[in-house]
């Protein structure tokens, strides 16, 4: 054999082994939600991209598909836009729709926008919320832009492009949303959620070893008995090993369970322990969101904890949203006294 073919024959022999390994490592991994990770926190400052504009410090994408990963998450956030659009009054230039668009956008976020239409004497004629997920500060005072299918992108008119911001400690450029802390703790709930839900969907629950001893000559039984395994079970989390031994020990037919999820995996705990985390984030009162208390004595008065979360969260947001008349120079939105409040000043 050449000394070519040698390396090639060698090369061959490492390369079977390391393929072999790979399809191992593959074969026995397991699937792992794209969210579930702790990348989605590293985030240090914008980079600038072509030049033109910077990218924000954490992808907005994941926080759009975070905001399904937990119900209290969710919920936390309509609460607080719902409230405040219930105190909210705007003008023929700024349809409810639109501001609608702009205080989610602002609380999912971290950022909202405003683009300001005028006409040819240069007068404002109407705002319009794009949506913040695709857009991008400019390098230059003033520029915005927006992301179009994913590469492309659109540039406003300098100056025409109002932004609101969370600010954040690391970078100035963009706004970042208060809750990240809480995000492991959202997708921590979203997991057991999902495990729970394989477990059931598996049909035969936590997996099983099937030990068949009986000395049975008919080959075809056994392999019905496994037909029937592959069918009742479902496609989750267990899985059953049917052992076949002829002429084996006593008790003919076993089934040993190897272990009762719903036992150990303290599913209530898990979910009300994540569950907690998102609200302190949020800082909304359980009982606005129709949580329903664990102990006899409950969450307390639903009116009053509404009356103090008005005055502790939504007074500074309407706060940061009068900075839209100021950039405008027209008041183009205003508020009226909450409903609760105008209730508790009558009681008195």
């Amino acid at each position: 054999m050449s000394k070519r073919r040698k390396n090639n024959a060698k090369n061959d022999r490492t390369f079977t082994e390391k393929d072999a390994v790979q399809v191992q490592a593959f074969s026995f991994g397991e699937p792992v939600p794209m969210l579930d990770k702790a990348d989605i926190l590293n985030y240090f400052e914008s980079s600038l991209m072509f030049n033109k504009y910077y990218n924000p410090p954490i992808n907005l994408s994941y926080l759009a598909k975070a905001l399904q990963a937990s119900p209290h998450h969710q919920s936390a956030i309509d609460v607080k836009k719902n409230i405040l659009l219930s105190t909210c009054k705007t003008t023929a230039l700024l349809p409810r729709t639109q501001l609608e668009k702009f205080v989610q956008d602002y609380l999912v976020f971290g950022n909202a926008y405003f683009e300001k239409t005028e006409n040819a004497w240069g007068n404002v004629i109407g705002l319009k919320s794009p949506l913040a997920k695709y857009m991008r500060v400019g390098k230059d005072d003033g520029v915005f832009y927006q992301i179009v299918s994913g590469f492309d992108d659109h540039e406003f008119r300098k100056n025409s492009v109002f932004n609101l911001i969370n600010p954040d400690v690391n970078q100035e450029i963009y706004g970042m949303p208060p809750y990240l802390g809480a995000l492991q703790s959202a997708f921590l709930n979203e997991s057991a959620t999902l495990f729970r839900r394989k477990y059931y969907l598996n049909g035969a629950h936590a997996g099983s070893i099937i030990y068949f001893t009986d000395p049975t000559q008919n080959k075809d039984d056994v392999e019905a008995i496994k037909q029937q395994l592959r069918q009742t079970k479902g496609t989750g989390n267990f899985k059953n090993l049917f052992i076949h031994i002829p002429d084996g020990k006593k008790d003919g037919l076993q089934v040993i369970p190897l272990s009762d999820a719903v036992a150990k995996d303290d599913f209530l705990n898990i979910k009300n322990a994540s569950r907690d985390d998102v609200l302190a984030a949020h800082r909304v009162p359980p009982q606005l969101m129709g949580i329903l208390p664990n102990n006899v004595g409950g969450f307390g008065d639903v009116e009053k904890a509404a009356r103090v979360f008005y005055v502790n969260e939504i007074m500074p947001l309407q706060a940061r949203l009068q900075e839209i008349n100021d950039w405008l120079g027209v008041e183009v939105i205003s508020f009226i006294e909450y409903k609760l409040l105008e209730k508790s000043d009558s009681d008195h």
